[in-house]
């Protein structure tokens, strides 16, 4: 698919641009040659994130009408699926991609978040814009919760230790999404990415240990001792129940390789042992 010829130098409008995938696709962007410019709610936060040859626009998906100068001038659109400040789920979908075919946007990616989402059905029932919906399984950066404990402890405390995870590098989701936002022969498409290989936890915490110089433990938690954990790390019902049901059932395609990565962009998917190497400081103490 990688033979699809990129037309030349093109603006795409970045949504989530300082989240951790919204600046991957920044990064692809930028280094393919194209133009980015950041829909951000916090201009300061993202002037001191991203590149200052991104040009910066100030609104919320969740109020469409007043994105029209953000779409000035842009032939791609990367959106994702919740706003405002509380995170909620976007009702506001038709409205953006009305205003987008308006200002002449070809090309749109949706980030998908975990389950079906109204701004997502909106983007698959659109009209005249090739849309793709890049759909992530575990981020690689997710390992970076376990930081405090192996700084501290040199051990991670997890539940399910038996779990699979195909998991992803942030950066090849970025990648992903930057083809499809810039080349022909994407439109239509639901895109499943993953890394080049299924590890298991034994497996990740050996590569955190080898990466930073020193070994890392492994504590299996019971099913309790984790929501106890969780619960005092803040989060609430809601995330407790769906990282439970995703440790411990973890869907056929959370735990299968996909070739997405090489296929869509012509490189073969970054491995964990490479992430974990270019993170290794965040893990020493």
């Amino acid at each position: 698919m990688k033979n699809q010829q990129s037309t030349s130098s093109q603006k795409v409008l970045v949504s989530g641009a300082t989240g951790t995938v919204g600046r991957q696709v920044v990064a692809e962007l930028l280094a393919r040659g194209h133009a980015v410019r950041a829909l951000t709610r916090d201009a300061d936060k993202a002037r001191t994130v991203l590149p200052e040859s991104v040009e910066i626009a100030v609104g919320d998906l969740t109020d469409p009408d007043a994105l029209a100068p953000a779409l000035e001038g842009v032939t791609g659109l990367h959106l994702i699926t919740f706003g405002g400040a509380a995170f909620a789920p976007l009702e506001t979908g038709p409205r953006i991609l009305e205003l987008a075919a308006k200002a002449g946007v070809r090309r749109v990616t949706v980030l998908h978040g975990g389950e079906d989402t109204p701004l997502e059905r909106a983007v698959k029932e659109s009209e005249g814009l090739d849309w793709t919906v890049v759909m992530p399984v575990e981020f690689m950066s997710n390992a970076l919760e376990w930081a405090p404990g192996i700084q501290a402890d040199d051990e991670v405390r997890e539940p399910f230790v038996g779990r699979l995870s195909a998991m992803v590098h942030e950066g090849d989701i970025g990648a992903v999404a930057a083809v499809a936002l810039t080349e022909e022969g994407h439109g239509g498409q639901s895109y499943v990415v993953t890394g080049p290989e299924v590890l298991t936890l034994h497996d990740k915490v050996a590569t955190l240990g080898a990466a930073r110089g020193r070994e890392v433990r492994l504590v299996e938690l019971t099913e309790e001792e984790a929501v106890g954990q969780w619960r005092t790390a803040g989060l609430d019902e809601y995330v407790i129940g769906f990282l439970l049901e995703a440790y411990g059932n973890t869907p056929e395609v959370g735990r299968t390789v996909a070739d997405t990565v090489e296929r869509v962009t012509g490189r073969p998917a970054r491995t964990f042992e490479r992430w974990a190497a270019d993170h290794a400081e965040a893990f020493r103490a």
